[in-house]
């Protein structure tokens, strides 16, 4: 009997053990209105051009890379953010000598929420666990969740996207 009790308490021992630490991730909400300027947006292709003026023709000024984070600026924002012909109105920084112009909002995403991965993380095709798996993310990788819809958040995954299992 005394051997049953201790392999109990071994075991009990061991799960608990097993559940210390076994964060799946942190998920950073969107910036509330009136805490900044701006909102933070994130850009989610390889290369995006800060221009002078709200279109494509417009001197470029700088080049923008995937993951880099632009402010959006403009009065209540997001869904007014001060934009001309599909361009928003970004500054680069918060110091008064900050570049600022205007980028293609089509290849942004303003004020997201945030996945950080707690550890290893699959991401897949689609929001199935038996889809094929199209990355495996290691810990602490932050990615912009683009949707959410059930159990499953739609993340960016540098010029493309997967699904992560909540």
């Amino acid at each position: 009997m005394k051997k049953y009790g201790w392999l109990t308490m071994l075991t009990a021992l061991i799960l608990a053990l097993g559940c210390v630490g076994t964060v799946c991730a942190e998920i950073i909400p969107p910036c509330e209105p009136g805490q900044q300027i701006g909102y933070p947006a994130v850009v989610l292709c390889e290369e995006l051009t800060l221009r002078e003026q709200p279109h494509s023709s417009s001197k470029a000024l700088q080049t923008l890379n995937y993951g880099d984070l632009p402010i959006v600026v403009g009065a209540d924002l997001p869904e007014g953010a001060k934009a001309e012909n599909g361009f928003v109105y970004v500054t680069l920084g918060d110091a008064e000598d900050s570049p600022c112009g205007w980028i293609n909002a089509d290849y942004i995403v303003i004020n997201p929420a945030w996945y950080v991965t707690g550890k290893d993380t699959a991401v897949y095709a689609w929001n199935d666990a038996a889809a094929p798996k199209v990355a495996l993310l290691g810990k602490d990788a932050r990615l912009p969740i683009l949707k959410e819809e059930g159990d499953w958040y739609l993340v960016s995954l540098r010029g493309a996207v997967g699904w992560i299992q909540k």
